[in-house]
Formats: C-alpha cells, sequence, structure tokens
C-alpha cells in the first residue's frame, strides 16, 4: 500500500499553515480533529464531494497540520497540535478560539 507523504516540521513554512486555515472548509476540518481528536475523512466530510475533501485534507498535510494514516480501507486523520504548537506557539489555540461565525 502506498504511504502517505507529510513534511517534517522543520519543512513547516507559517505561509503554507495560514493558507491552510483561511480556506472556511480546512478551518472547519482543523476544528473538529481539535475538538474530536483522530478521525476518518468520512467523518470530516459535511456531505462535501469526496475529490473536494480530498484536494483540502492534501492542502492541509502539505501545510503540516494534519497527519493522514491509512487503517484498512479508511483514512484516519489527526491534528499535529504538539508539531505545530512547537513551532508556532500560541498559533493554533488563537485560531481556535476564534468563534466560527467571527471567522467569516
Amino acid at each position: 500500500m502506498r504511504s502517505i507523504p507529510h513534511p517534517t516540521i522543520e519543512e513547516v513554512a507559517l505561509s503554507q499553515v495560514l493558507y491552510a486555515l483561511s480556506d472556511p472548509v480546512r478551518l472547519c476540518v482543523v476544528r473538529q480533529l481539535a475538538a474530536e481528536g483522530e478521525a476518518t475523512c468520512s467523518a470530516l466530510d459535511g456531505g462535501r464531494p469526496k475529490s473536494s475533501m480530498s484536494h483540502h485534507f492534501r492542502v492541509l498535510r502539505e501545510a503540516g497540520l494534519v497527519r493522514t494514516r491509512t487503517d484498512g480501507p479508511a483514512h484516519m486523520n489527526e491534528l499535529r497540535r504538539r508539531d505545530i504548537d512547537g513551532k508556532f506557539p500560541g498559533l493554533l489555540a488563537a485560531v481556535l478560539a476564534v468563534e466560527p461565525d467571527e471567522a467569516r
């Protein structure tokens, strides 16, 4: 089975993280992972098309925000909170502290 590539935390740039978080769908995924922990892609898709969500998960992975692993037929996603907090202290806390309606 093909492994899913992830950047090391040293490769993660603030501009990539901010870009990934600037999209409401991706921000919703990050919020859900922060609140609920690891989840499947289907649990996070909100009824959106699989092709659209594949793009959003790729952006989140490439930005270093999410780690995805294969578990049988499912892809399990987790927020790389410890890594991001270590590299950009306080960033996720500040982003997640804003109420969803205020983020629009």
